[in-house]
């Protein structure tokens, strides 16, 4: 139940929805594509100065050396940060500002911005622009409405959670920003009535067969290095896929297929490279000397991480043992422990409150098939009271036709400015 300064906060989310659509529309509008990470510096810069009106302290930061920064591309971060009448704990917003490739299959504008019947369409609407948006307008709201509260409230852009996270959240926990933080909320789109408590683990690593190149009118003289991949496949067809099949989870993942331990190909590349759009050419007879695949292997909170990578090398032993001259390699490129924050943790219980308080209804506790930046808050920052909670559809993130809606955004910002009421008062 909603008692008058409850109301006066929902009042003053509800005198904010045009700003609201409009920010988010905003900032769609800045094509943050990744990679490479384009106009990180540009989406930054708006918020800075979006904030900085709003009275934050806005600090703008690079993350020099971090995975893909570079002179052309560099990773850019904001921080902002508004302080209380008094000392008090500190509750930090978190949204990733990249997103993702357009895709095909779009029927408006990706990068337009366009509002009609109730949503605002475009590239990172759901994903998740629309929760950053959300959460600007939450702290905008409770402050005019609190002014007089204790604490601090953080808001933060950060760069590159589409492809890790480490030229942003993995930068600023190594670089301490997370170190006075006492709770996190990351609006990603997982619901407006769920709280997602963390994440299934990650092993991505390349594979690569070899063989040797001879010409392709005598692949007797070469070793082919596809037909051994072509073999490596059928055998996890035939071993790894059903294997991961019976392994079950006790975490609340959505959606139900993802309660089981995945394994996806993301990619396969042997022989002769592609050569440009333009080229008119045949391509050369050879045998192809190296195939690689990458693989993406997505991991329960009840399995080992040796394990994981056990299974695929013992595969690998016994197709060795079948194929006479077999030799391969795996290299990992990318690995994250499962996170799940304990249902009684205080972000969790007080956005549990104010869900019931906004949608009248008692909130669903979710993990994520995927990671997303609470894996690194958990695991550099070692802050554990850290939730994914924010507006949207998460079958609709990386969609063509992506949108987000506005009463979502509108009742997710009311839920966050209640949650920043119940842990800074007044």
């Amino acid at each position: 139940m909603k008692d008058a300064l409850d109301i006066s906060i929902c009042d003053a989310v509800e005198a904010r929805r045009d700003d609201m659509v409009a920010l988010c529309a905003d900032l769609i509008r800045i094509p943050t594509l990744n990679p490479p990470g384009l106009n990180y510096r540009e989406v930054c810069s708006y918020l800075a100065e979006r904030l900085a009106k709003s009275g934050f302290k806005v600090e703008m930061i690079r993350a020099e050396g971090a995975p893909a920064d570079s002179a052309k591309h560099p990773r850019w971060n904001i921080v902002a940060r508004y302080a209380g009448a008094e000392a008090g704990e500190c509750v930090h917003f978190n949204g990733h500002h990249d997103v993702v490739e357009v895709g095909h299959g779009w029927s408006v504008d990706p990068f337009g911005g366009e509002v009609k019947d109730g949503r605002v369409y475009g590239r990172g609407a759901c994903d998740m622009k629309g929760g950053l948006a959300a959460s600007v307008i939450a702290a905008e709201a409770f402050i005019a409405a609190c002014p007089d509260f204790k604490g601090s409230i953080e808001i933060s852009a950060t760069a590159d959670e589409e492809s890790g996270g480490f030229g942003g959240v993995a930068y600023l926990a190594q670089q301490g920003y997370f170190d006075h933080v006492d709770h996190v909320i990351i609006p990603e789109p997982l619901h407006k009535d769920r709280i997602c408590l963390g994440h299934r683990g990650v092993w991505w690593a390349e594979l690569e067969t070899k063989g040797r190149i001879a010409h392709g009118s005598m692949p007797f003289l070469g070793d082919c290095a596809v037909r051994h991949m072509g073999a490596v496949l059928e055998e996890m067809e035939r071993t790894l896929f059903p294997l991961l099949a019976t392994k079950h989870t006790e975490m609340p993942v959505i959606p139900d297929g993802a309660k089981q331990s995945t394994l996806n190909i993301n990619s396969i590349h042997g022989g002769e490279a592609e050569q440009d759009p333009d080229y008119t050419g045949l391509p050369a007879p050879c045998v192809p000397d190296r195939c690689r695949i990458v693989l993406d292997r997505r991991f329960l909170i009840e399995e080992d991480i040796g394990d994981v990578k056990a299974e695929v090398t013992t595969l690998m032993e016994r197709v060795k043992a079948e194929r006479p001259s077999f030799e391969y390699e795996i290299r990992d490129l990318f690995e994250v422990q499962p996170s799940m924050t304990d249902r009684d943790a205080p972000v969790v219980q007080t956005v549990a409150h104010a869900i019931e308080k906004v949608l009248e209804k008692a909130p669903e506790y979710v993990v994520s098939p995927g990671t997303y930046d609470q894996k690194h808050i958990d695991r550099i920052g070692k802050l554990k009271n850290c939730i994914a909670y924010g507006p949207g559809v998460l079958d609709l993130a990386h969609q063509p036709d992506e949108w987000v809606g506005i009463d979502d955004m509108a009742d997710s910002a009311k839920v966050m400015a209640l949650t920043l009421r119940e842990l800074l008062g007044p």
